[in-house]
């Protein structure tokens, strides 16, 4: 068993180097699947759920290698079986990515039913209605998923809920259907656009991903071809958090400042100062803390996935907060472990209310999700003693070089092992 172990109240100083985004690395990496040809996919973050991809689309029969740790080529081109294999896929929610791209590709795909981080009912149902409506037919079998179809054609789709899985999905299986397929209130994220980016340079035809309808007319086949990931928002995001709660002055750097935009205006807000420029952003307080309100949504509102390092922060802020949860149903079991750390908080349904001015102290603390995980790190950043934190493969899924990064800016931290 492995711990990260924080020494805090140390103000972290200078600059940070953000990778490739994980959620769109997580479709961009299943998507290769539908081409015939070789690709190159460069920027990738070095996370275990990447990896574990990589050895999912293998047992497919692709041939992959990484030419170094960031960039991964792929000869998907000698791709024959349909089914993904159980313990592998099964491990990561982004495994639901094998489904659309099977399908487009060979017109059937089985995976098993995903994992990943549990903070809530996530269903699929909005990916199989896609499929459906493009001409598929989805059945539930042992916990596989499978899926076939003699032929898909396009279709219009609304998604009652603008989903980035299920928007992207469709878009994979559609990028083979005859004829056009329409996606109205799709997710608009930059996952998304990312991914039809790089669908469209592998010889798609994907138009509006990042607006409110998705026009994509079909294709026989798509080819390779080499291409870069975006820098991952969130990643961007946790940074510029650490600066604010440690009081320190942090450039975060290889970013588009565009897509922070919902944090630059909370942080201002409550009192940093954010400069941004072309390609990275600075941040530090412009004086005490003040408090201000989060409610998460779809982009470009604020992101769930920053909801519980922006709580985190905000229960040091002056005065009481808000924090609702608009996305996921059971994203503040995190709550629990920030009390430990001294945080007050309220939780009732989607919403969780601080009352501020909250003075963390050390203590054993366990990572519940992901970000939970991150948010825990910034909470230990700023309390004051040792913070020990628990069941951080959690961490290892969505953030590289974590430790790393931070005791390049001054953090004491580190990751130790039981038997240390």
């Amino acid at each position: 068993m492995e711990y990260i172990v924080i020494n805090g109240q140390k103000p972290l100083r200078g600059k940070v180097s953000i990778g490739g985004a994980k959620n769109a690395a997580v479709a961009i990496v299943p998507a290769v699947v539908a081409s015939s040809g070789i690709c190159i996919i460069e920027n990738l973050p070095a996370i275990e759920d990447v990896a574990k991809l990589a050895i999912a689309i293998e047992g497919l029969g692709a041939k992959c290698r990484f030419l170094d740790k960031t960039t991964l080529e792929v000869d998907a081109s000698c791709i024959t079986e349909y089914r993904a294999d159980y313990e592998v896929a099964a491990q990561m929610r982004a495994s639901y990515y094998l489904l659309g791209a099977l399908l487009g590709r060979f017109g059937k795909a089985e995976a098993p039913m995903p994992g990943g981080c549990d903070f809530g009912y996530r269903p699929i149902d909005y990916h199989l209605k896609g499929f459906e409506a493009l001409g598929a037919t989805c059945e539930m079998e042992h916990g596989m998923v499978k899926i076939y179809a003699e032929k898909l054609t396009g279709a219009h789709i609304y998604l009652d809920c603008p989903s980035v899985g299920a928007t992207i999905n469709i878009m994979l299986a559609a990028v083979f259907a005859e004829g056009v397929t329409q996606i109205e209130n799709p997710a608009r994220e930059p996952y998304v656009v990312d991914t039809a980016n790089f669908l469209n340079m592998m010889g798609a035809k994907i138009t509006g991903a990042g607006t409110e309808t998705i026009r994509i007319s079909g294709v026989e086949k798509l080819g390779g071809g080499r291409y870069t990931i975006i820098p991952d928002p969130i990643e961007t995001g946790t940074y510029m958090i650490a600066a604010a709660i440690t009081d320190g002055d942090i450039t975060v750097e290889n970013i588009i400042p565009k897509h922070m935009d919902h944090l630059t205006a909370k942080l201002r807000d409550m009192n940093c100062i954010v400069e941004e420029c072309e390609n990275s952003v600075r941040v530090y307080r412009g004086g005490p803390l003040t408090s201000c309100d989060v409610k998460t949504s779809y982009y470009p509102g604020f992101p769930t996935d920053l909801q519980p390092q922006m709580a985190t922060l905000l229960c040091t802020a002056s005065g009481p907060s808000v924090v609702t949860e608009t996305v996921f149903n059971n994203r503040f079991q995190y709550v629990s472990e920030l009390k430990r750390l001294g945080a007050s908080f309220k939780v009732e349904g989607r919403t969780a209310v601080s009352k501020g001015s909250c003075v963390l102290t050390g203590a054993q603390v366990a990572a519940t999700d992901l970000r939970a995980g991150a948010a825990l790190v910034l909470a230990g950043l700023a309390a004051k003693g040792e913070t020990t934190i628990g069941n951080i493969y959690h961490l290892d899924r969505g953030y590289e070089c974590f430790e790393e990064k931070f005791r390049a800016l001054g953090a004491d931290i580190k990751r130790v092992s039981i038997n240390e």
